[in-house]
């Protein structure tokens, strides 16, 4: 199964819309746990360590070299 990268999502405003508030009103640190326990779900589903291994080198190279 490969990395899926071009957008996938059906409702992305809405994601990103139930993300905030989820966050909300939660501590700095609530909000890093909230953070690490989706990704823990979110990996767990997708169950594929290259997969993982692909998405955690993209991320990271997108936060060394943000784009403008």
């Amino acid at each position: 199964m490969p990395l899926v990268t071009e957008p996938n999502l059906d409702a992305p405003d809405d994601f990103y819309e139930a993300l905030i508030d989820a966050h909300r009103d939660l501590s700095p640190e609530a909000s890093h746990a909230l953070n690490a326990r989706l990704i823990l779900l979110l990996a767990n589903h997708v169950g594929r360590l290259d997969v993982l291994r692909k998405a955690l080198a993209l991320a990271r190279a997108g936060a060394e070299n943000p784009t403008p």
